[in-house]
């Protein structure tokens, strides 16, 4: 949703500047999704939706949850956010800090989905290919997908790259339908 990451961008940012003057950005990498995956959670998301709570009582509650896996300055984060009424961006908070840190690491989340299993050197293989194309490291997953029928696709980022038997076939028919 285009508004929720509007309203997540500038505290995805400050987290973002925090992380690298710290020369943190893994840690700062692992709050961020742990406490995306705790506002994701449908009873902690009616506890952050009701008007009727203080913000402290969320904020209680939420770092709690959370125990020691967050420090001082990510647990200021969750007080900004509540007292801001922003706790619901926060998996759009954590997405858009990852972007910033795979753009500041000159990396790139790629994902491959073929019919059959890949071996580790056909994996290696599509790793030094997106890396030269994209000009930043790749963190590849491979995955079988049953719906392939041969070949594989991939995606990395905004790029995808459709080699699947059934995506050759489609283009095929469209070229043929013209």
């Amino acid at each position: 949703m285009a508004e929720k990451n509007t309203i997540a961008r500038p505290y995805a940012q400050a987290a973002f500047e925090i992380a690298q003057a710290e020369n943190d950005l893994k840690a700062w990498s692992d709050m961020l999704q742990f406490l995306a995956a705790v506002a994701a959670d449908e009873t902690m998301q009616s506890v952050i939706d009701n008007a009727s709570l203080d913000a402290a009582k969320v904020v209680d509650l939420l770092l709690s949850v959370c125990g020691d896996k967050l420090n001082d300055k990510g647990k200021n984060l969750v007080h900004v956010l509540a007292e801001n009424r922003r706790l619901n961006v926060l998996p759009e908070v954590a997405a858009l800090y990852e972007t910033r840190r795979a753009e500041a690491e000159k990396t790139v989340e790629a994902e491959v989905a073929s019919a059959f299993p890949l071996s580790d050197a056909q994996q290696k293989q599509i790793a030094a290919a997106l890396k030269k194309r994209l000009g930043r490291e790749v963190n590849l997953v491979a995955r079988t997908d049953d719906s392939i029928i041969g070949g594989a696709i991939v995606r990395a980022g905004d790029l995808v790259i459709d080699g699947s038997v059934t995506g050759q076939l489609e283009k095929l028919t469209a070229n043929l339908s013209r």
